[in-house]
């Protein structure tokens, strides 16, 4: 799908990702609702965008299902009409083991990551299955299809959205409503603040050039494009690339490769 004169809702819009990709839809001409749970956030987005009335925002969690069934309206009312959206809101985990991760976090995390992109989808399909042509789109994460110690239940939540995505795509086949899956790999985000969870090692540390991450521009830019050429799967980043091939190939390998790299992260 074409982006310009497009109108779409990003949710997570007020920074990171999220934020990079308000930013992309309106350089491509496309009008934007972005969404954040946190307001400073999306005050920064709207500063940065300096788009007039083609940039609109809306205070909103995802996980509240009220509010998300509310959203497509507020779209509507803004922008006159509604052809896709972009599921990115996510947190993170601690990095620590499951046995060591209360419940709390764990239905936190499954909230935001799952829950949030379902109510996104029940919310926006009865709209997007009225327009000529329509987009949608959900971001997951390697650890979608890649087990990653100390990020269990979060790989647990993203492969749910992976599976829940393929559906729907399978689902959506003879509509005109088009899917994109995003995994990406290593992101320079701030999502472990947002998440609020600890940093496992100083991003200034000499420790986090092991770690290397794509920039958050260049990673809205890979999933943009997959939009406009309506790609199934959009892989971002190099590390999300190469353990895609060497999980499909060698499943057990790539689990003790991600294992090594994330031993000295954890405790014992």
């Amino acid at each position: 799908m074409r982006l310009r004169d497009r109108v779409l809702a990003v949710s997570g819009g007020g920074s990171g990702i999220g934020r990079q990709l308000v930013l992309g839809l309106l350089a491509r001409g496309a009008h934007v609702t972005a969404s954040d749970i946190r307001s400073e956030g999306l005050a920064e987005t709207k500063d940065l965008a300096n788009a007039g009335d083609r940039l609109h925002t809306v205070v909103a969690d995802v996980t509240d299902r009220e509010a998300m069934h509310a959203l497509p309206e507020l779209v509507v009312d803004a922008h006159g009409v509604v052809d896709g959206y972009i599921s990115n809101a996510g947190i993170i985990q601690p990095f620590v083991k499951l046995h060591e991760l209360d419940y709390e976090r764990i239905e936190s995390v499954i909230s935001v990551n799952l829950w949030g992109t379902i109510h996104m989808a029940k919310a926006f399909l009865p709209y997007l299955l009225q327009r000529p042509e329509a987009h949608v789109t959900h971001v997951a994460s390697m650890g979608a299809f890649l087990p990653v110690p100390g990020q269990t239940v979060y790989g647990a939540a993203k492969a749910a959205v992976k599976l829940l995505t393929e559906g729907m795509y399978a689902e959506l086949l003879d509509t005109n409503v088009g899917v994109t899956l995003v995994m990406p790999g290593a992101v320079a985000t701030n999502i472990t603040e947002h998440s609020d969870v600890e940093a496992p090692i100083d991003p200034d540390s000499p420790e986090a050039a092991a770690y290397p991450a794509m920039d958050p521009s260049d990673a809205a830019a890979m999933i943009l494009d997959g939009i406009e050429r309506n790609r199934f799967h959009v892989l971002v980043g190099r590390d999300a690339r190469t353990m895609n091939l060497l999980n499909r190939l060698a499943p057990r390998r790539s689990t003790h490769m991600i294992y090594k790299q994330m031993k000295d992260l954890l405790g014992p």
